[in-house]
């Protein structure tokens, strides 16, 4: 049986979009780390968002590519081959938009979304769950830890992201400029942040726990399935938990700097995966409540997220950068928060209207388009519906 959408999940992508943009708006869509200042804002915007938007994004990626193969398996297709081609579309689509913006995440699910492809056909949610926790444990980062401890010099050193990526090209520099520096060091930059970082890891780990999601029907029966969703909840408070208390018997280190560095970013990884669970759980739960009004409101930028995501840094970027009006450095943290959820609303308000009279966003009907090479896919509403 073919499966309709969850506005359930479009209402969570929602959420995860918001943060996400909250976070590239304090952030200055990268120019904040020229000159940190941080206050309550900036810290309230992080410690609610950062690390765990991005993180939404690679659970629900996992969960909609486990719905994409399921809908296709009811058809009699093998979806897997073009799933790949799919990703290549998303990997491009996150280069250009890289050049302008080097925050972009759309090449990084793209890449290590490969992964969810061998691993599909694996049938054990258990086996699936295993591997994620493994992922999601950062061998790599505690073994970095440990040989920086014994002095190795190549674990002892800075993470290449720290290096000069020519930020300050951004604040200063023309638009060709800009994406020529975004295109060099801002994108090895991006990259050796992924990686160095255990991020990498943690977003497989998010996208097998998604698929695990989708096969359970934990959001499709949601409602039915409370006490499941109560224990992730708790679960999630409590790795969050741990994590912090580990971090405070940690620091500060009185260690080599990057054996610590390399805990440390690992107890990070922990609390994100944690929150997330939490932050996850709590939408829906909340979801079932009178809440859910209020929730429902951001189901239109859910279903838009590819467009809206793109978008955001087209029109914030030349907002922000030197080679438009520069207001990197003449906006508060307040005000910048202010402006994205004034953003985000307009944002919402032009995506609802959008869909009563079209099934996709722009971008997303020609990622669609691009996946089946053909033209004959109806984006308005009351044409023949065709496979995803």
């Amino acid at each position: 049986m073919v499966e309709e959408r969850i506005e359930l999940v479009d209402g969570l992508r929602g959420y995860a979009l918001l943060g996400l943009f909250l976070v590239h708006c304090v952030e200055r869509f990268e120019l904040y780390w020229l000159n940190p200042q941080p206050d309550a804002w900036f810290d309230a915007v992080f410690a609610i968002s950062s690390g765990k938007a991005f993180s939404i994004f690679a659970l629900l990626f996992g969960f909609g590519f486990a719905t994409i193969m399921a809908n296709a398996r009811a058809r009699g297709e093998d979806f897997a081959w073009r799933f790949g081609w799919r990703l290549m579309l998303l990997f491009v689509i996150g280069t250009v938009h890289a050049l302008i913006y080097r925050g972009d995440i759309l090449q990084v699910l793209a890449l290590v979304g490969m992964v969810m492809i061998p691993f599909e056909r694996l049938r054990s949610d258990r086996a699936l769950l295993v591997i994620a926790a493994l992922l999601f444990f950062q061998f790599p980062l505690l073994l970095r830890a440990w040989l920086a401890a014994q002095g190795v010099a190549w674990a002892a050193a800075p993470p290449l992201f720290w290096g000069d990526s020519g930020l300050a090209v951004l604040a200063s520099g023309s638009l060709a400029e800009v994406l020529a520096v975004n295109a060099g060091p801002g994108m090895f930059g991006k990259w050796s942040f992924y990686v160095e970082t255990g991020r990498m890891l943690a977003i497989a780990g998010l996208f097998l726990v998604g698929m695990v999601l989708h096969r359970q029907r934990l959001f499709a029966d949601a409602a039915k399935r409370r006490s499941h969703w109560l224990a992730i909840l708790f679960g999630g408070l409590g790795i969050w938990a741990l994590a912090r208390i580990a971090e405070s018997l940690i620091l500060p280190w009185d260690g080599a700097q990057m054996t610590g560095e390399s805990l440390t970013t690992s107890l990070a990884q922990y609390r994100a995966i944690g929150a997330t669970a939490f932050q996850v759980a709590l939408f829906v739960l909340l979801w079932q409540t009178p809440v859910r009004g209020l929730l429902a409101l951001l189901v239109p930028a859910g279903r838009m997220t590819l467009t809206l995501y793109v978008g955001q840094s087209l029109v914030f970027v030349p907002i922000i950068y030197g080679f438009g009006w520069a207001l990197w450095d003449q906006l508060s943290n307040a005000e910048l928060v202010l402006l994205g959820l004034l953003a985000f609303a307009a944002q919402i308000a032009l995506a609802a209207p959008w869909f009563r009279h079209f099934r996709y966003g722009p971008l997303e009907w020609l990622w669609r388009v691009g996946t089946r090479t053909t033209l004959a896919i109806p984006i308005r509403l009351g044409s023949a519906k065709t496979p995803a």
